[in-house]
C-alpha cells in the first residue's frame, strides 16, 4: 500500500543513570527511564505494554517526555527522509543499544508501536532489558487485515447475527478487539455490511434514507467516530465494505426504487452523493471497499428479472457511483475493489486506471473461495471464470493496485484452532510481486458474543475472538514477520496458564488444527455452506460430487463420490479405480489411506500431549485440552471413515465381502469415535444457530439451522447401515 506519509527517525530510549551500574547494597534502585513522545497515542500504546513487562520483571518505570534539548534519556524524534533509513520501512523498526541505552528505532509512530511491544514481549520470555537481541524487523506484508462483518444490515441472516446486535454496538468490545489488532500487528480493520451509510449519516438531499431521530442519529456518529479514532490510536486503518448494489428498506420504500440491484437515477445519484457526505463525515475512515457481484445481476428482489449487467457495466456503475464519490470528497480515502464473481480484470483495471488515485488500490481475492483454510496452493477463486484462475489479474504486474488473499473461515468457529506452520508455508507460496497482504475473516460468524460455551468455571474471556486468541495471533504475526519463531507462541500459552513452557500445547495444538485442514483439502468445496469442517458438514453441494439429500452431515457415500480441492490429493474413487487397475499411484500424490495415517498420528499426538498436560490444570486450560481432545478424535473418525470409504468402494466394484466387513468394522469404530466427540463437546458447549434461515429448503440443510456434534449422532450410525447394503441408496 502506497501511502503520503511524513516520515520520522524515532528513538525509544530506556537507560539506567550510570549510578545503578556501580550501586552498593542497600543503595535505593533507580527507575528505568523511559522517553518518548508522551502526545504519540500509538507509541503511548506499544510503551505501555513495555512498562507492564518491566514492572513485571521486578523494575520501576519513570515515563518522561521530549522535551527541546533534552538529555541521553530522552526519545529523540527528528523529521528525515526515508533515505537517511534505508534499511527500515513503514511500520519496521530496529532495536540496538548505544552504550548503555536500548534504543527502539523507527520511521513512524506504528513501527514505534510493534518495537515497544516487541521488546515487552522478550523481557515477558525472561531476557533482561539490557541484552536484548539486536535486530531490524520490517513487516512481510504492508496490509494485514480482519474481515468483521457486522450484525445490521447484515449479509447473512438470522439469529447467528442477531444475536451480536448488543455486543457490536458496544465500545468496549471494539476497544478489546482493536487492542489484540495492534498487539498481534493487524493494521487494517475491514466492516462490512450490506448499506453501512444510513447508519452513518443523514443524507443532506436523502434525509428518508433511514429513519433515525436526531437522538439515534447522535449515538450512531459519536459510535463510529469513537471507534475509527481508536482504531487511529492503535496504528489500524478502519474500511467499510459494502455489496453493490443496495439501498436501505426506508430508501426503497419512499422512493419506490428495489433495496438490491436498481439501477435507476435517483439510486445512483444517492449512492454518489452519500459516499462522498460519509467520507467529509468521517475524517478518521482510512477507506471503502466494494463488491461487483451479488446485487449486480440480472434479477429483482420481488423475483421479476433485469437486463444482465456486464462486467463493463458493473465497473461502469462503480465508476460513476462509488469512484465519482470519492474523488469528490475533501480529502482521500483508500479503495478496495473486491474481485469476485462479476469482474473483469481489463475493466478492473480500466476503472482503476481513470480513477488516478493517490494511493494504492486494494484487490482482494478469495483464496479457495470460503475455505481458505484448506491447502495453501490455490486451486480455485471466485471470480467470473467459475473458479478458475484468472492471471490477467496480475499478469502484466500492475501499476497501481495490489493483490490482497482473502482467507475467510467458514470451517470452525467453536474450536480452538492454531497451526502455524500451515500459515507460514501458505505465505511462502503465495508471496509475489503483486500481492502485498491478507484478509482473514468469516462470513456466516461475527467473533464477538461467544453464544457457543456454557457459562461455566472454563469460561473466563467475555468476547468470543479472545477465546479464539491463538488464531487471531498467528495469522496477525505471521503476516507481519513470518520468521517470528514458535518460542513466541509457546511464551503465550506459557504466560497465560502459568506453565514453565508452552511447548507441549503448542505442538498438541498443532496436530490437533491439521483436522479441518485436512478435510477442507480432501472435500472440494465452494461457497460459505458447502462445507463446515468442524461439524463435517456439507449443507449444500458444490457441484463436485454426489449429495444424498437426507442430512447437512458428509455421509459415507458423498465422501466416497466427491472431489479434491488440494490437486496432490486423491479422491476416494480416483485411488480405488488405480488399485483396480494395478497401477502405481503417482509420485506427489496423498492417497485416502495415506491421509488416514497421517490424521491417526495427529491424534495420537494430540492424545498423549493432552494426557501430560492434565495433571493441575485449572478449568481454563481443562477447557483448552477438551477442545484438543474434540479435535483429536474428529481426527480418528475422519481417518477411519475414509478407510472405510475406501473399503466400501472396492465391495461396491469387486463384491468381495472381505471388504464390505472391514467398512462395517470401520464405521462402527467411527461411531465411537464421534460419541467420544460428542460427550466432550457437550460437557462445555450448547447447540448454535449455524445456516441462516432463508436459505433452508430441503433435507439436507434443515437440520444445520442448529448445530451439535450430538445432534448427528443418527447420521453416524447411518453410515454403518449405509455400507451394510448392496447399493449405494
Amino acid at each position: 500500500m502506497q501511502r503520503q506519509y511524513t516520515f520520522f527517525w524515532l528513538f525509544l530510549l530506556i537507560s539506567f543513570p550510570r549510578s545503578v551500574f556501580a550501586q552498593t547494597k542497600g543503595e535505593k534502585k533507580q527507575p528505568i527511564v523511559v522517553a518518548f513522545d508522551t502526545t504519540n497515542k500509538p507509541i503511548r500504546f506499544g510503551v505501555s505494554h513495555l512498562e507492564k513487562a518491566l514492572q513485571k520483571a521486578g523494575q520501576s518505570v519513570k515515563i518522561m517526555p521530549i522535551s527541546s534539548g533534552s538529555s541521553s534519556d530522552a526519545i529523540t524524534l527528528r523529521i528525515l527522509p526515508m533515505k537517511s533509513e534505508p534499511s527500515l520501512r513503514e511500520e519496521g523498526y530496529r532495536i540496538s543499544y548505544q552504550t548503555d541505552r536500548l534504543l527502539i528505532t523507527a520511521i513512524n509512530a506504528t513501527g514505534a508501536m510493534y518495537g515497544a511491544m516487541d521488546a515487552a514481549e522478550q523481557i515477558q520470555m525472561g531476557k533482561p532489558w539490557k541484552k536484548l537481541p539486536p535486530k531490524t524487523v520490517n513487516p512481510h506484508f504492508t496490509v494485514r487485515a480482519l474481515k468483521v462483518n457486522l450484525p445490521w444490515s447484515s449479509y447473512r441472516t438470522g439469529p447467528a447475527m442477531e444475536v451480536h446486535n448488543e455486543v457490536c454496538r458496544d465500545l468496549t468490545y471494539w476497544q478489546r478487539m482493536l487492542d489484540q489488532m495492534a498487539e498481534n500487528r493487524f493494521n487494517v480493520l475491514s466492516l462490512w455490511n450490506v448499506h453501512p451509510f444510513s447508519f452513518m449519516v443523514k443524507p443532506t438531499n436523502f434525509p428518508e434514507a433511514n429513519n433515525f431521530s436526531d437522538k439515534e442519529m447522535a449515538d450512531w456518529k459519536h459510535f463510529w467516530t469513537d471507534l475509527f479514532r481508536m482504531a487511529k490510536e492503535r496504528g489500524i486503518e478502519p474500511y467499510i465494505v459494502n455489496w453493490n448494489i443496495a439501498v436501505s428498506p426506508e430508501f426503497a420504500k419512499h422512493y419506490g426504487v428495489q433495496e438490491r440491484n436498481d439501477t435507476s437515477a435517483v439510486v445512483k445519484r444517492y449512492t454518489r452523493e452519500v459516499v462522498t457526505q460519509v467520507i467529509n463525515e468521517y475524517p478518521e475512515l482510512a477507506g471503502i471497499g466494494i463488491t461487483l457481484a451479488d446485487w449486480m445481476s440480472n434479477f429483482k428482489t420481488d423475483g421479476s428479472t433485469l437486463p444482465d449487467m456486464t462486467p463493463k457495466d458493473r465497473e461502469d456503475w462503480l465508476e460513476e457511483t462509488i469512484v465519482a464519490g470519492i474523488k469528490a470528497a475533501n480529502r482521500p480515502v483508500k479503495f478496495l475493489h473486491r474481485s469476485v464473481l462479476s469482474a473483469d480484470p481489463g475493466e478492473m483495471r480500466r476503472v482503476i486506471d481513470n480513477a488516478n488515485l493517490p494511493d494504492t488500490t486494494l484487490v482482494e481475492i478469495k483464496f479457495n473461495w470460503s475455505h481458505g483454510h484448506s491447502t495453501p496452493v490455490l486451486a480455485l477463486t471466485h471470480d467470473s471464470h467459475s473458479g478458475q484462475r484468472d492471471d490477467g489479474y496480475w499478469n502484466p504486474l500492475p501499476r497501481n493496485y495490489r493483490v490482497q488473499w482473502m482467507i475467510r473461515n467458514e470451517d470452525f468457529f467453536i474450536l480452538r484452532w492454531g497451526q502455524p506452520d500451515f500459515i507460514r508455508r501458505h505465505i511462502a507460496q503465495n508471496t509475489a510481486p503483486y500481492v502485498n497482504g491478507y484478509f482473514v475473516g468469516s462470513e456466516g460468524y461475527i467473533p464477538a458474543k461467544d453464544y457457543s460455551h456454557l457459562d461455566n468455571a472454563h469460561r473466563t474471556w467475555t468476547y468470543a475472538f479472545e477465546k479464539q486468541w491463538l488464531f487471531y495471533q498467528l495469522w496477525g504475526r505471521l503476516l507481519f514477520d513470518p520468521k517470528t519463531p514458535d518460542a513466541v507462541f509457546e511464551a503465550s500459552f506459557a504466560n497465560r496458564y502459568g506453565l514453565k513452557s508452552g511447548k507441549l500445547l503448542l505442538e498438541a495444538t498443532a496436530a490437533a488444527s491439521q483436522m479441518p485442514l485436512r478435510l477442507a483439502s480432501f472435500y472440494g468445496s465452494t461457497w460459505d455452506y458447502t462445507l463446515y469442517s468442524e461439524g463435517f458438514l456439507a449443507p449444500f453441494t458444490a457441484s463436485k460430487g454426489f449429495q444424498d439429500n437426507v442430512s447437512a452431515f458428509i455421509s459415507i457415500n458423498e465422501l466416497i463420490d466427491h472431489q479434491t480441492l488440494a490437486p496432490d490429493y486423491m479422491s476416494i474413487k480416483d485411488y480405488v479405480n488405480w488399485n483396480q487397475e494395478t497401477k502405481a499411484i503417482p509420485n506427489g500424490k496423498i492417497s485416502p489411506i495415506l491421509l488416514a495415517d497421517q490424521l491417526e498420528t495427529d491424534s495420537k499426538t494430540v492424545l498423549t500431549r493432552v494426557e501430560q498436560l492434565r495433571p493441575g490444570s485449572s478449568p481454563t486450560l481443562i477447557c483448552e485440552l477438551a477442545d484438543l481432545e474434540a479435535w483429536a478424535y474428529l481426527s480418528q473418525y475422519f481417518a477411519d471413515k475414509l478407510r472405510a470409504g475406501v473399503a466400501l468402494h472396492t465391495y461396491r466394484l469387486s463384491q468381495n465381502k472381505a471388504q464390505q466387513q472391514q467398512a462395517v468394522a470401520l464405521l462402527t469404530k467411527c461411531l465411537t469415535h464421534w460419541r467420544k466427540v460428542s460427550e466432550i463437546t457437550a460437557s462445555h458447549y450448547q447447540e448454535v444457530p449455524y445456516i441462516e434461515g432463508y436459505r433452508v429448503k430441503d433435507k439436507a440443510s434443515m437440520d444445520a439451522r442448529y448445530f451439535s456434534w450430538t445432534k448427528y449422532l443418527p447420521q453416524v450410525e447411518r453410515d454403518i447401515q449405509l455400507a451394510q447394503k448392496n447399493n449405494t441408496d
